[in-house]
């Protein structure tokens, strides 16, 4: 694959660190909590979080007792981890680096896990092969994915329509949220895989507000409002935006409240 995969995660890393992602982490904490949930890890196993972020799966899972790693390729959000777990009271291991290098020897955790992280990762058949190589025999992985036909999924793919196009080896994101594309991302590996569809409310004043909440905080957003806006593209972009939250919108009292669903992928290893 002739893609400059450094660049891709450089920008990455910029995306997630501007903004106040860890803030936008809190709105779906519930999701890590469920993520550490299905992991089911034992007092004393360790556990590899992916891309960790701030640490809704991590911290969680450390309180269930585990010996917990967080990995993530983001230095600032592994300082804000490394804050909520000193909050939450538990020791945990965070660590710079790569969903598609895994600095570990194979076999080395019982179990693995990612909440809207590895998904993020380029090159998804590598990922997927990582998170793999690292679980032991008969360990679990569990990974969470924004779905493409849900509310997140459809507002990455807007984004995505009006910024250039990925060199078209690359797959969007949210296939991760695609069961006949994930079961195809572990198919070499004889593992067994379940799956679970769950949503994720947002809450907010209006649709409008939700979007402007995105503008000051989620990565994605503030970055392609500072590609569009030079080119006057923004505000048609923004529109676009603000009608498909609309569209989604469920409450019936002129606030915001919609659904955003997501895939939950359970990895059993062999034995």
């Amino acid at each position: 694959m002739s893609i400059d995969v450094s660049a891709i995660k450089d920008a990455q890393r910029k995306m997630w660190t501007i903004g106040d992602y860890p803030e936008i982490a809190r709105t779906i904490a519930q999701v890590g909590e469920l993520v550490a949930e299905r992991a089911d890890p034992q007092p004393g196993q360790d556990l590899l979080d992916v891309a960790t972020g701030s640490g809704n799966v991590a911290i969680p899972a450390a309180l269930a007792g585990a010996k917990v790693t967080g990995l993530d390729l983001t230095p600032k959000l592994l300082e804000v981890a490394r804050e909520r777990a000193t909050e939450a009271g538990v020791e945990i291991e965070f660590v710079e680096g790569d969903a598609e290098d895994l600095p570990y020897d194979d076999r080395s955790f019982e179990r693995v896990t990612s909440c809207f992280g590895v998904m993020f990762a380029p090159r998804q058949d590598v990922a997927a092969g990582e998170l793999v190589r690292v679980a032991r025999p008969g360990a679990r992985i569990v990974v969470a994915a924004w779905t493409p036909e849900g509310l997140n999924g459809r507002m990455f793919r807007t984004v995505g329509s009006y910024m250039p196009p990925p060199p078209p080896e690359l797959k969007p994101p949210v296939m991760w949220g695609n069961e006949d594309h994930v079961r195809g991302l572990f198919a070499a590996h004889g593992v067994e895989l379940a799956f679970e569809r769950h949503t994720v409310t947002f809450e907010h004043e209006s649709a409008e507000a939700w979007l402007e909440h995105n503008e000051r905080l989620l990565g994605p957003t503030i970055m392609a409002k500072a590609a569009l806006e030079p080119q006057g593209r923004w505000d048609e972009l923004r529109a676009e935006l603000v009608e498909l939250y609309s569209d989604g919108n469920e409450a019936e009292d002129g606030t915001f409240r919609a659904r955003a669903e997501y895939l939950l992928t359970v990895v059993q290893m062999p034995a």
